[in-house]
């Protein structure tokens, strides 16, 4: 691995520790070489925080301070140029002195898009891009495709058995939740098993709950429509509010639809599905879906039950196996992302 990819893969490492406490905006890390030294790094740790440069120029102790300008900054996303949360990155960049910036991927969002490059080399500042631009895009590949795409990232997860009845699985599933900003179940699903959708076995933020719910036929009694977290009732009737829930009410009967036009409205960049069964086959056969996470337990057999949903002939990617359940992990055909190390 050359030199330049090795200090990108530590931006990408650091970044990852921001996994679902940065959303909406990206998970962004950095690190500030000096003769082929680590002398500052850092990660952009939560929403409205100092972004990575920040933290990584504050990073550096006061003996290597005097080095600063002398040193290469890698970050895999564009520094920001624009005031939001907090002042552009590009200011700080360039009063440090640096006079080098690797870069692996562009943003893609409109207040920056390459502007931030811009303003780095007009000051004569050096800038390379696209060093594991593969990795950076695969890391915020929730990010990318909110700006790029104008929807939410769509992950469908469910459990079964080895004999393919559906099921349920537990604490690894609320760590998921809590890395998502939104969290969708189907309206029979939300009547069945009454799930509260929260992340309560795991430390995290618990992620928008998302509901839909065509003809309102769903009590205001159930769990998702408490307080434990903000919910969303997708529905073709009305606004009105249910229990502690606010509504949306979606256009025509393309619920899919729906659930694309709320996030993006609410700028929701990411939804986990978790059923039932017909909710997620039928975000299979739309083709509208970039991940998949199949839970198979290889020890249970039920008679009976509800039969999981059918997934097309794909290749898992990504395999892991804990106790009597086996993980897999698919992307689909369609996607604009490719697999770090392809």
């Amino acid at each position: 691995m050359l030199d330049s990819e090795k200090y990108m893969f530590r931006c990408c490492e650091l970044a990852q520790a921001g996994a679902g406490s940065v959303a909406p905006n990206p998970l962004v890390g950095a690190v500030l070489v000096y003769e082929n030294r680590i002398i500052g790094e850092g990660f952009h740790t939560q929403y409205g925080a100092p972004h990575a440069e920040v933290e990584c120029l504050q990073n550096v102790p006061e003996h290597l301070l005097q080095f600063i300008p002398q040193a290469t900054l890698y970050v895999n996303l564009e520094p920001c140029c624009h005031f939001g949360k907090t002042p552009p990155c590009t200011d700080l960049i360039i009063r440090s002195g640096i006079r080098k910036v690797v870069v692996a991927n562009t943003d893609p969002f409109p207040k920056v898009s390459g502007g931030g490059i811009r303003i780095l080399q007009a000051a004569g500042i050096e800038v390379i891009t696209g060093i594991l631009a593969n990795e950076g895009r695969w890391l915020n590949r929730r990010f990318f495709t909110f700006h790029e795409q104008q929807r939410p990232y769509i992950l469908l997860k469910w459990a079964q058995t080895q004999n393919g009845i559906i099921g349920s699985t537990q604490r690894r599933v609320h760590t998921w939740r809590a890395e998502e900003a939104a969290i969708l179940v189907g309206y029979r699903t939300a009547m069945a098993d009454n799930p509260a959708l929260t992340t309560r076995l795991v430390p995290g933020k618990n992620p928008v709950r998302l509901v839909v719910d065509p003809q309102r036929a769903l009590s205001s009694e159930l769990q998702i429509f408490q307080g434990a977290a903000p919910t969303v009732l997708l529905n073709e009737q009305s606004a009105l509010p249910i229990g502690e829930a606010i509504a949306f009410a979606y256009s025509g009967t393309d619920w899919i639809k729906g659930v694309i036009d709320y996030c993006r409205e609410a700028n929701l960049q990411s939804v986990l599905v978790e059923g039932g069964a017909a909710t997620l086959q039928a975000f299979i056969h739309s083709g509208c879906w970039d991940e998949i996470r199949r839970i198979t337990n290889t020890a249970l057999h039920p008679s009976e039950g509800v039969s999981a949903p059918i997934l097309p002939t794909l290749r898992a990617f990504r395999k892991e196996n804990i106790l009597d359940d086996q993980i897999e992990w698919f992307v689909n055909p369609t996607s604009s992302f490719l697999l770090p190390g392809t």
